[in-house]
């Protein structure tokens, strides 16, 4: 059966490129999303992929440039449907939010055909994903420092968490953040429709990062063999997971000098970081509260009273 999205028609051995259409710019000009459709020759299930919901997140986006031609579809079975920058006006000026409505587009989901521009992007992506078998929505930390995670976001009461649980062991970065997320995001929506959603947040970066977008490829490989759309064995292997956040701000204004690096094991009372005036004397230390793990951190050291600069996975557990 041929299977399509927007422009991008694909018989079963074939693959496909296109435009999936969803507004006008304020010129007037078509606003239409790259897509792509790999058929593969023999039926299985279909799997929906899509990156830069968040304009400045490209990880996703470098993964999807290595995995795409790659794929051989005659030797494939299922179909996977692609959506490759789905915040068109982020992504335009490297921007976090849809700065036309000033919105953060994943959090709109599913969407609304009539509404805002974002809405209308999410309907129209949405309307592709609800009918896949697995969905898996290419994020990364911003532009902060993070490490590579996977993100389950329905909920651990919810009828799907073991199914997203599992994906997101398949996909297998190492760790994994297992806490509902906010209203409106993809990971929350797709498993309400049945379907098995994860959020892998391969790393922070400004652009694309090497290491982050080598995980991601090979964590989008592991889940279309697992899953039998191409042939090859993926390895399930053990992943750190928390189920809460630690988030700390600075007390005072100055200049940021951690004392822990992505990934490292903190126990309560550590240092995690130390703030200093401009000519290096300490002003405060700031201590971990709880045992966890060094999730995320700020990128640039200045701070100001209040402001964010680090986070700590908490409630950590191995599966």
């Amino acid at each position: 059966m041929t299977i399509s999205l927007g422009t991008a028609s694909a018989a079963p051995g074939e693959l496909d490129t296109g435009r999936l259409a969803v507004g006008e710019a304020r010129d007037g000009s078509p606003v239409r999303l790259p897509v792509c459709v790999v058929n593969g020759a023999s039926d299985g299930k279909t799997l929906y992929v899509q990156a830069v919901s968040d304009g400045d997140e490209l990880n996703g986006l470098g993964v999807l440039t290595r995995v795409v031609p790659e794929l051989d579809p005659s030797s494939m079975s299922g179909t996977v449907l692609v959506v490759g920058i789905v915040n068109h006006y982020g992504f335009q000026v490297a921007k976090h939010r849809n700065p036309i409505d000033d919105t953060k587009l994943n959090r709109t989901y599913p969407g609304d055909e009539h509404g805002s521009t974002s809405e209308r992007i999410a309907a129209a992506t949405f309307d592709a994903a609800k009918d896949a078998d697995l969905i898996v929505d290419l994020h990364q930390g911003s532009t902060s420092r993070m490490i590579n995670e996977v993100r389950v976001r329905c909920g651990r009461r919810h009828r799907m968490h073991a199914d997203c649980l599992h994906l997101a062991k398949v996909f297998g970065c190492g760790h994994v953040f297992d806490q509902k997320g906010p209203d409106g995001q993809l990971a929350r929506v797709g498993p309400d429709e049945g379907i098995p959603t994860i959020d892998p947040e391969l790393g922070g970066s400004v652009g694309w990062d090497e290491t982050s977008v080598q995980k991601g490829v090979e964590g989008l490989f592991n889940v279309l063999q697992y899953y039998g759309f191409i042939d090859g064995n993926a390895d399930l292997n053990p992943q750190t997971r928390a189920r809460g956040f630690d988030q700390y701000g600075s007390p005072v204004g100055g200049l940021v000098h951690f004392r822990k690096d992505l990934g490292d094991r903190v126990a309560a009372g550590d240092v995690l970081f130390r703030v200093t005036g401009p000519f290096g004397e300490e002003k405060t230390r700031v201590t971990a509260e709880s045992d966890g793990i060094f999730w995320r951190s700020r990128r640039l050291p200045q701070v100001a009273t209040g402001e964010y600069v680090c986070s700590v996975g908490t409630d950590v557990d191995e599966y």
